[in-house]
Order: C-alpha cells, then sequence, then structure tokens
C-alpha cells in the first residue's frame, strides 16, 4: 500500500489516542485540533494572554514527538504549588506555547516553531486560529457560553452548540489536508465539546464532508455526564452527521470487545453507561447511511485514570484501533471483484 495520508480530527485525549496508533504506519499524519476549550490550565492561560486553548495542542504535539523525551515530558508537566491557585496545575506546555505566540506575533507559528522542536512524526494544526468560545442552547431554552458551561453537569440537555463568533475561518493548510487525505477520522473524544467543536468551522465540516477519503467516526465507548447523558450509540452518530451538514460519514468504528465487569461497574457508577453496540442501534446507525464496522478497540487491560480535573472513561487502545483503520482503507482500496 502507498504510504498512507491521514487527518484526525478532534482534541482531548482522543484524537491523540488515533494519532499515537497510527504513526506506526504512516508520518503523514495532520492532526486538526480543538481549541475552545476553556477550563483548567488552559482556560487560565487563555484569559491572561488572550489565545486559543493550547492545552489539546500540546497533547497532540506531544503525541507525535520524535525529538528529545526530556522536552516532550517537560510539555505535559503540571506544576505542583499550594502558594499559587493559578500556577498550580497548569501545564508547562500550554505556557511555551502561550509565550510563542506572543514572540512571533502568531498562533499558528507558536505551534510550527514547537512542532520544530519536538521534532514531529507528522503535523499538528489548530482547526481555527479564532481565540472563540464554545456556546449551546439548551432543551429548556437557556443559552450557556465557554466550554466549560456547555459541559457542565446539572442542566438541561444539549439542543445545540454554537460557535460564539461568527464567520470563523479555518487554519490555512488544514482544507488541503483532508482534501488530500486517504483517511478522515473523527474523535474519539467529548462530541459536543470537542468533536461538534471541531465541525463548527463550516471550512472544515464542508471539506470532510466533500473528502474523496475515507471518513470514520471512532465512536466513544461510554455516555458522557453534562453531554451524552441520554443519548444512543447511534445518536452520537446521527449528531456527528448534523454537524457535517447531513452526509460524508462513511463508517463508524464500533468496539465489540466487551469490557471487564469491575471497569464497566466503576464508570457506570459515575454516570458513564457504557454504549453497547446492539443489533438494533447498528441497524439504526446503517438507516443514517453510515456503515457501522465493529472491530476490538478498548484498552482492557489498564484500570482507571487518575486525570487531572478531567473525566476518565473506558479508554481506546491505540495499536488496536489503528489496526482496525488500517484494515478499513486497504478494504477500500480493493478493486471490486468483476461478475463471471
Amino acid at each position: 500500500m502507498d504510504a498512507l495520508k491521514i487527518v484526525c480530527v478532534g482534541g482531548g485525549l482522543g484524537a491523540p489516542t488515533v494519532m499515537a496508533g497510527l504513526r506506526a504506519y504512516t508520518s503523514d499524519i495532520t492532526g486538526l485540533i480543538a481549541v475552545t476549550d476553556s477550563g483548567r490550565s488552559t482556560g487560565k492561560v487563555r484569559i491572561a494572554l488572550d489565545v486559543p486553548a493550547p492545552g489539546d495542542i500540546r497533547n497532540a504535539l506531544t503525541v507525535l514527538a520524535e525529538g528529545d523525551p526530556v522536552l516532550a515530558r517537560l510539555f505535559n508537566h503540571r506544576f505542583e504549588t499550594d502558594k499559587s491557585e493559578d500556577l498550580n496545575g497548569m501545564a508547562f506546555g500550554n505556557l511555551f506555547l502561550a509565550a510563542l505566540t506572543q514572540q512571533e506575533g502568531s498562533f499558528l507559528v507558536a505551534v510550527e516553531e514547537a512542532s520544530r522542536l519536538l521534532k514531529l512524526r507528522g503535523r499538528v494544526l489548530p482547526v481555527t486560529l479564532y481565540n472563540t468560545h464554545l456556546c449551546a442552547e439548551l432543551t429548556d431554552g437557556t443559552v450557556v457560553e465557554t466550554e466549560v458551561s456547555v459541559r457542565a453537569t446539572g442542566k438541561a440537555p444539549i439542543e445545540r452548540v454554537f460557535l460564539k463568533d461568527a464567520h470563523v475561518a479555518a487554519t490555512p493548510g488544514s482544507v488541503e489536508a483532508i482534501a488530500s487525505a486517504d483517511l478522515i477520522t473523527l474523535g474519539p473524544g467529548s462530541l459536543y465539546t470537542t468533536l461538534c467543536a471541531c465541525l463548527l468551522v463550516p471550512d472544515i465540516a464542508r471539506a470532510i464532508a466533500n473528502a474523496d477519503g475515507l471518513v470514520v467516526y471512532v465512536a466513544n465507548t461510554t455516555r458522557q455526564p453534562g453531554q451524552t447523558d441520554t443519548l444512543t450509540l447511534s445518536d452520537h452518530v446521527r449528531a456527528a452527521q448534523d454537524y457535517l451538514g447531513g452526509s460524508g460519514l462513511d463508517a463508524v468504528l464500533v468496539n465489540d470487545d466487551p469490557p471487564p465487569a469491575h471497569l464497566r461497574d466503576h464508570y457506570a457508577e459515575k454516570g458513564l453507561g457504557l454504549l453497547d453496540p446492539t443489533a438494533e442501534e447498528l441497524d439504526r446507525i446503517r438507516e443514517l447511511g453510515v456503515r457501522p464496522v465493529t472491530a476490538p478497540i478498548i484498552d482492557k487491560w489498564s484500570g482507571p485514570r487518575d486525570l487531572w480535573l478531567k473525566q476518565d472513561t473506558i479508554r481506546h487502545d491505540p495499536e488496536r484501533v489503528a489496526r482496525a483503520l488500517v484494515d478499513l482503507v486497504e478494504q477500500s482500496r480493493r478493486p471490486a471483484l468483476r461478475a463471471l
């Protein structure tokens, strides 16, 4: 097979997981990463220094880094101090990207310079350079602003999400990367605050919907309190398709390897119910015009993670996800057998 050209759309810990697995198959990976996070240390940097959210960019950069491992670890280092509320928990890489932005006068140049220093196997781009915020209209008519409010628990369900600023443009090079890709992956990760946040950039959604490459949504393993409390697996697919403009999604990759009972029970207690790929749900996905593909793609062997102010879930295994995705591309490239 020719060298794969891959674009991974998303953020958080999801898209970097996919990127981490796929880097074994190609160096032509472009991560198109969300920049609307407003919580934790990322939110503090955005408020203080007026830059797009650097946290998810930082995660993606370190996943593809092939330079000095000390520098990669330093990017993910979080300060621990009881003497400064603002500095406690701050990721060094977020400050580094903000400092480069001030020095170079461009967030894009900052990401490019960080990529050079980390010697990336691939490329990372923010989906937009606009320092905008995610908003949501809830089913009770309430409108909430900023990502941390959109994902908050204890509110009415999300009706729709939108960006605070109109006419937000895609980062230069992102649309071209999508157009030339053999494979475009969406997710996994927070449905509204990560995946849909990326698709709210019109040029990105339009390019994916019109792409010649295979477009695959890597489905989440569980529901997420505050965002998808009542949504089914097919509801997730429907939302992804909707924010693409109603078409363009070719397949959804769904885990069919049941997690061990202790993991299922642990996350269920926290409100993260498993998204089971029942026959009925798979039929509903087909009715949406999307092909469901089931494969063993979760990490069943690692226990729950203690994430700093982040919500843990049953995670995807990078190698298993990558193998399933590459198999899908290989199948799509095979010539159809001619009937005799």
